[in-house]
């Protein structure tokens, strides 16, 4: 696929890519549509404080990390279309609920509930891997995340503008909240019609159950299990945070810490009904995959674009407190870390595709991670600030380009599972990004960038003994087993029989 193909139009697939990215695009938009108002908002609402905007800004991130979880099991059970569709529509209501509350109970739990909005990224890869074939999938994905996740920059650039100009007075704010939550609900409600599940009805494969990732071995299923408690286990992390900020009390995080520690429980007893039948009736050497590849690519995520929401979050300071720059000037600079994104994500999926070894691009692209966050360590003020700047943009190429990198390998792992690959990989990068930012509390900036390149090398070291290259990673088409062909079987026979009823 060449870069020129997503001008075509009047392809299908090519159409399915940009109302895909679309999509996602509006939700990231919506997502990250407080902070760019943070400051009219303290000023319309008398009560609100900053520690109030901090809070809203911990639990915008809560439920993204078990919303991915669900999102990518009911991908795989209903299909993206619907998913993507039910998601925007749903969420309007709590963005419409924040954008217009008049008690901080209203502005909590609306923000609680609408960071389940986050969940959105891996729909659209999914969607985006039912459409386009293994050798082209990973420029395919690099371009949909790259500019869909453009949405919280754009967000950031006109929000305030719309809230002054379009809208004007003390509640402008208000408005322009609520115009982004319509705008998403309408686009949810124009997706559902606008766009299949692929070319056609076989594309999208279901898994035989879908309340937990199927594995082919017993070793697999323990390093599940074992990958799976952080996800659910890392929201202890907030609960923590969100008492030592006195917004929750003792008992109350005690409760909390029950609820989270009751869903690991429910998780694993899900992991073990839906595997320990599989296992031991035995599975088809045409249906192994290795899990050591999905844990691989979740260490990746983890270490990439948990970096990045950490450091896109301390970049301005760092610049404005080790060059003395102005507030304005070290933002625009700390930008140019997202900036990156529109190119570098989809170059990384194009590399994936073009080199022919997608595990050794990854290797790469992980590698110059560490390299670079080392170099932003040894920053500082007796460094030219252009140096710096370049030092900045040379570690962002490397981060989302192993961004994309990593979306060019789930598709091909496991097709028939590819939702809840890609929503366990997704979740890992919340998780990296609430560990590294709740690290930085504690540490300085050289420090910091430290931590994070010992991150990146670890997943490299992780990558290189388990990453292995997937099979058929640039045929036509994906690969189908014998147990795609029997669920198919037993589908279409399903079909008939109630229509035969």
């Amino acid at each position: 696929m060449k870069v020129s193909s997503i001008f075509k139009f009047r392809s299908p697939e090519i159409r399915a890519l940009h109302l895909t990215w679309i999509a996602f695009f509006i939700t990231f938009y919506v997502w990250f549509n407080m902070a760019p108002l943070a400051s009219s908002m303290l000023k319309s609402v008398d009560w609100l404080t900053r520690d109030d905007i901090r809070l809203f800004a911990i639990v915008n991130v809560a439920l993204t990390i078990p919303a991915r979880i669900i999102v990518g099991m009911a991908l795989d059970r209903f299909g993206p279309r619907r998913v993507f569709s039910v998601l925007m529509v749903s969420m309007a209501v709590p963005a419409l609920v924040f954008a217009f509350g008049n008690t901080m109970s209203q502005l909590l739990i609306s923000r609680l509930v609408l960071s389940s909005i986050g969940a959105s990224f891996v729909v659209g890869i999914h969607m985006t891997a039912l459409w386009f074939k293994p050798k082209d999938i990973g420029f395919a994905e690099g371009f949909y995340a790259g500019w869909g996740n453009f949405g919280s920059a754009v967000a950031a650039m006109t929000l305030p503008t719309i809230a002054l100009t379009m809208f004007g007075g003390a509640d402008g704010w208000r408005y322009a909240i609520g115009m982004s939550a319509i705008v998403m609900a309408a686009y949810g409600v124009f997706y559902w019609f606008a766009i299949t599940d692929g070319p056609d009805a076989r594309a999208h494969r279901k898994p035989r159950k879908a309340l937990a990732m199927e594995v082919s071995s017993w070793r697999d299923m323990i390093l599940l299990i074992l990958w799976t408690i952080p996800l659910v286990g890392c929201l202890a992390i907030l609960v923590w945070r969100i008492e030592g900020m006195g917004y929750l009390s003792s008992t109350g995080a005690l409760i909390c810490y029950a609820v989270i520690a009751a869903v690991v429980v429910y998780q694993i007893v899900q992991i073990l009904r839906v595997n320990i039948p599989i296992l031991k009736k035995g599975v088809p050497e045409d249906d192994k995959y290795s899990f050591g590849s999905v844990a691989a690519l979740n260490s990746t995520y983890f270490a990439n674009f948990g970096a990045e929401l950490a450091v896109v979050s301390m970049l301005p300071m760092f610049f404005e407190e080790t060059w003395g720059l102005t507030a304005a000037a070290a933002g625009m600079i700390a930008a140019s870390f997202a900036f990156v994104n529109l190119v570098a994500r989809p170059m990384g999926g194009l590399v994936s595709d073009r080199m022919g070894n997608r595990r050794f691009v990854m290797l790469s692209y992980m590698f110059g991670i560490g390299i670079g966050f080392v170099l932003m360590a040894l920053l500082n003020s007796n460094w030219p600030l252009i140096i710096a700047i370049a030092i900045t943009i040379f570690t962002s190429f490397f981060v989302q380009g192993a961004e994309g990198a990593t979306f060019g390998i789930i598709p091909s792992i496991k097709r028939r599972i590819t939702g809840q690959i890609s929503g366990m990989a997704g979740a890992y990068g919340n998780v990296g990004a609430v560990v590294y930012l709740t690290i930085f509390t504690f540490v300085t900036p050289t420090q910091f960038f430290y931590i994070i390149a010992s991150g990146a090398f670890l997943s490299w070291l992780i990558c290189l003994i388990w990453l292995k290259e997937p099979e058929g990673a640039f045929d036509e088409e994906y690969y189908v087993s014998s147990v795609d062909r029997m669920i198919e079987e037993q589908e279409l026979a399903a079909a008939q029989a109630q229509a035969k009823s």
